[in-house]
């Protein structure tokens, strides 16, 4: 983790949460390991109550377990929460695509299409960590373009484990053809302003991970909770 400069404005439990979560999420720190409060606090040279906090904040979304006899451990990922997650998002996201077809103005298009051509790159080239972010940012953008950052920061943490389950697919390389296929075909859509096979391709899109769920917890039986 990059260390926080005291003298910055930037000391604050938000930017501990930050860090530590990515790492949860990008799984450098494996699910079933302990996490000190006093190890985050020197990596990132800061006192321990703002990572205290963050570490509150970090239990609330169910990414780590306080345990007064056993110390804080990663949690595992919870299926049902992928599941509840992945609802939420889907659910939002036909709404937001259903916008995005009469809503985004020429800039954003552009913006959208060149997203498209890094992502067209990466899976020639196979840069899947870069083509994750891309992923990332395609939908960042649709929210972005529809006037919607809050919800999109609503969807992002009720999302944690569901994205677990998305980085563990880029391990294993599941199909990202299908991926950027189907980004193709909804830019394609808002472009036209299809606004309803828009909607019913942006529901299957988001279906794909329970299509590869089990082939995942078949991988990584440890990582998921009983």
């Amino acid at each position: 983790m990059i260390p926080i400069n005291p003298k910055s404005n930037g000391l604050t439990r938000d930017v501990v949460y930050d860090q530590v979560k990515k790492r949860i999420i990008d799984l450098e720190l494996k699910p079933k390991t302990k996490i000190s409060e006093t190890e985050i606090a020197k990596e990132l040279n800061v006192s321990r109550t703002p990572v205290r906090e963050a570490f509150l904040m970090l239990a609330q979304e169910d990414l780590i377990g306080i345990y007064p006899q056993k110390g804080t451990i990663i949690s595992e990922i919870d299926l049902d929460l992928v599941e509840e997650g992945r609802f939420v998002r889907e659910n939002i996201e036909r709404a937001i695509i259903k916008q995005a077809c009469s809503m985004l103005n020429d800039e954003q298009l552009f913006r959208l299409e060149s997203n498209m051509a890094m992502q067209k790159l990466c899976l020639e080239k196979g840069s899947y960590q870069r083509l994750f972010e891309l992923d990332e940012e395609f939908h960042f953008l649709l929210f972005e373009g529809c006037n919607k950052l809050r919800t999109w920061n609503m969807v992002r943490q009720m999302n944690s484990h569901f994205d677990r389950l998305r980085v563990l697919r880029l391990a294993l390389n599941l199909d990202w053809e299908v991926v950027v296929n189907q980004h193709e075909e909804l830019l394609q859509y808002i472009e036209q302003q299809e606004k309803q096979k828009a909607e019913d391709l942006m529901a299957k899109h988001l279906n794909l991970v329970n299509y590869e769920k089990e082939d995942l917890k078949k991988q990584y039986p440890d990582y998921f909770k009983k």
